[in-house]
């Protein structure tokens, strides 16, 4: 039996077969960096790719290279509201990229962009190119939508995706990403290297060395350009501080004595609406103090987002109830400076929209989710950023084990993130080496 899972591991680390045509640095736009060029000369020839590149280092501009080199008629499917901003990108480099909202929309060769709500309305036959950014998104849709999308695309022939935060220990994210890609299915990756126990999937950890081996063929991480073995010059961040506001409450959870822990989901939902008016007064104060600044306001209950537009003068708040074109249009409309006040959430505009113009953002409570945390942060704290950002976490006292939770996780994907850089950088030296 041991000798069997020996064998299966070693197929899983073979190379993984390259699908994609082979193109030269010299073939992609000028303006990219030459540590650009190569990820995507290297996605090109690979086909169906995956590439997990910090934020601000130009995922976006890559994506759409990828896109005019791998195939005639190309889809890009991105966040609502990080589609008219993958549009002004393309206007840099040349490229004339629509947005369109269905099939009937397009009418031949080019790129085209739309919004994860409207791709199954595309038919997949008119493609021969598809990108998913902000792919990790995946694993926040249901799982009935996620694989009906990841099979509407299983037959377009050149596939990648793009992400800022790859979690190579959350099983969720990888099967998502390799499974869209043709990589390997979920019932054999979660064999060979996750195991199942009381907290769920987990990742093995003698499977560690041999998943990052084989993730390292169709799947390139980097963090900043030295990763790759060029200078970081401009790609060096001024600095960020997060800024606790633990604030006392005279509460006590259901069935405690005294205040000792949040009592688990429901304890938790009660005490962040039982403390809702405080926080929110702290945050409006916080923004009051600093009136010359943008500020970026993230909530996480209608509640909160209706009373902190109250008590922020002309703060604008972006909720669900909006139309697409209604979100997009605000949060287009702060990243150029004509709202300075934006109120929203992590699930509306955590992903993929760039706003380095602001660097002063508080959250007003905290879920769990260390990567809603940190897409969030880095909205603003992301290569392009001139100054330190402020980022202000306002909390009751009894959600600090809150704080503390993400930031646990923030410990435990940076490790796994430098592991799979790590071993990138290695199978990089030894390709050289041959």
């Amino acid at each position: 039996m041991a000798t069997a899972y020996a064998d299966f591991l070693a197929r899983k680390q073979a190379t993984a077969p390259e699908y994609g045509r082979t193109v030269e640095p010299g073939d992609v736009h000028p303006m990219l960096h030459p540590w650009q060029k190569e990820i995507v000369t290297w996605a090109v020839r690979t086909g169906r790719a995956a590439v997990w590149a910090d934020t601000g280092l130009g995922k976006t501009v890559m994506q759409l290279e990828w896109a005019r080199l791998s195939g005639t008629t190309a889809l890009v499917v991105a966040p609502l509201a990080v589609c008219q901003q993958t549009v002004r990108e393309a206007a840099k480099l040349g490229i004339t990229a629509q947005y369109v909202r269905g099939g009937t929309d397009i009418d031949g060769a080019g790129i085209w962009v739309t919004n994860y709500e409207m791709a199954e309305r595309f038919d997949p036959d008119l493609f021969d190119a598809i990108v998913l950014d902000e792919a990790s998104i995946l694993k926040n849709s249901d799982g009935k939508t996620r694989t009906r999308l990841i099979q509407h695309f299983a037959n377009v022939p050149a596939r990648l995706a793009c992400t800022a935060t790859p979690a190579p220990n959350d099983p969720e994210e990888l099967t998502n990403q390799a499974e869209f890609l043709g990589r390997s299915t979920r019932v054999n990756m979660l064999a060979a290297y996750f195991i199942h126990d009381a907290d769920g999937w987990r990742l093995k950890g003698h499977a560690r060395g041999p998943m990052f081996r084989w993730m390292t063929s169709w799947a390139l991480a980097v963090r900043r350009p030295s990763d790759m073995g060029y200078e970081d010059a401009d790609y060096q961040l001024p600095g960020l501080e997060i800024v606790p506001h633990l604030l006392p409450v005279d509460l006590v959870p259901e069935g405690q004595l005294f205040a000792t822990d949040l009592g688990g989901v429901g304890g938790r939902a009660k005490v962040r609406r039982d403390t809702l008016e405080a926080r929110c007064e702290k945050a409006a104060e916080l923004v009051a103090a600093d009136p010359d600044e943008p500020w970026l306001i993230w909530c996480g209950l209608n509640d909160e987002a209706d009373l902190l537009t109250k008590l922020i003068p002309d703060a604008v708040n972006v909720h669900g109830s909006w139309s697409p074109d209604e979100k997009a249009a605000a949060l287009l409309g702060f990243a150029d400076g004509r709202i300075r006040r934006l109120i929203t959430k992590p699930s509306i505009a955590a992903f993929g929209l760039n706003w380095q113009h602001c660097a002063r953002m508080t959250f007003v409570g905290l879920s769990d989710s260390y990567e809603t945390y940190y897409q969030s942060i880095r909205r603003c704290y992301r290569y392009g950023q001139t100054r330190i950002v402020q980022a202000h976490i306002v909390l009751s006292e009894l959600e600090s084990q809150i704080a503390a939770n993400v930031a646990r996780k923030e410990r435990e994907a940076s490790a796994v993130t430098a592991g799979l850089v790590a071993e990138m950088q290695r199978t990089r030296t030894l390709g050289e080496a041959a």
